[in-house]
């Protein structure tokens, strides 16, 4: 099977059409007309990613941040993008991105995945794509995700949930209710933006990542503001990828990336 044919399977569930003007989806690295070995997924596309696809005998790295997002003037040893690219051709690996236009579908969108681990019923899309429609009425497009919790529970026990659901060590969150809540909206990545969307729809708490300091004032009481981190909000995207992959084709092996490159610590 090539490159080529993966990817436009790819874009027919997530079509680039569907990117934000500032993204740079689709096949970055390789030629389209190369035939799959086999397909590492992963979040970003690192150095470490490209020596473990070495490693496996992968040559098409899937991940959901693209490594190039403005054009590169030199491919030298000067940064980690331009390492990982160099080192991705000389070893004939392709790369391939699916950010803004997976982030913008539902359900087998990010944040539909996030909706479904932390189990949310009635799922909606939180910000519809104006003017944009589906060809598939089952399907939806738009940022972010809104739906309610099986039962309510109170809000400080379901800060123990998103933990443990989503993996992350810590939580930044606006003052809490100490009540219980149904309405949860989340957004995976950098999803501030959408705060008024989630206030509107209704939703008692905002799962997302990125908060800036003076935005979590802007929560002005009437919502719960749940930072969980960019990685931690996205990291199910590897296993949303892999299911996506390996449940529809059958003709090469496609692995879960064993590294993990979120470059935020926590001490």
């Amino acid at each position: 099977m090539k490159i080529k044919e993966l990817c436009t399977w790819l874009e027919s569930l997530a079509p680039l059409s569907l990117q934000e003007s500032y993204d740079n989806s689709g096949l970055i690295v390789g030629l389209p007309d190369e035939e799959i070995k086999s397909v590492l997924i992963s979040l970003d596309t690192t150095e470490a990613i490209v020596d473990e696809a070495i490693a496996l005998g992968a040559n098409l790295i899937i991940s959901h941040h693209p490594i190039v997002f403005k054009g590169l003037k030199k491919i030298n040893d000067s940064d980690y993008v331009q390492r990982t690219v160099r080192k991705a051709i000389k070893h004939d690996i392709a790369i391939y991105a699916a950010h803004t236009n997976l982030d913008n579908i539902h359900p087998n969108g990010v944040s539909s995945k996030i909706a479904e681990n932390l189990g949310l019923i009635n799922t909606q899309v939180l910000a519809e794509k104006d003017a944009i429609l589906s060809k598939d009425s089952n399907v939806c497009y738009g940022l972010g995700i809104i739906g309610d919790l099986p039962s309510p529970i109170l809000d400080e026990h379901f800060l123990d949930v998103i933990k443990e659901k989503m993996s992350c060590q810590l939580i930044r969150h606006t003052k809490l209710f100490h009540r219980a809540i149904s309405k949860i909206a989340v957004c995976g990545g950098s999803g501030s933006s959408f705060l008024k969307n989630a206030k509107s729809a209704g939703a008692e708490m905002f799962i997302t990542g990125d908060f800036k300091y003076h935005e979590f004032f802007d929560a002005e009481d009437q919502i719960i503001i749940a930072d969980i981190g960019h990685f931690e909000s996205e990291q199910f995207t590897i296993e949303l990828l892999h299911d996506l992959i390996s449940n529809n084709f059958s003709n090469f092996a496609a692995h879960c990336t064993k590294i993990n490159t979120n470059p935020v610590k926590y001490y």
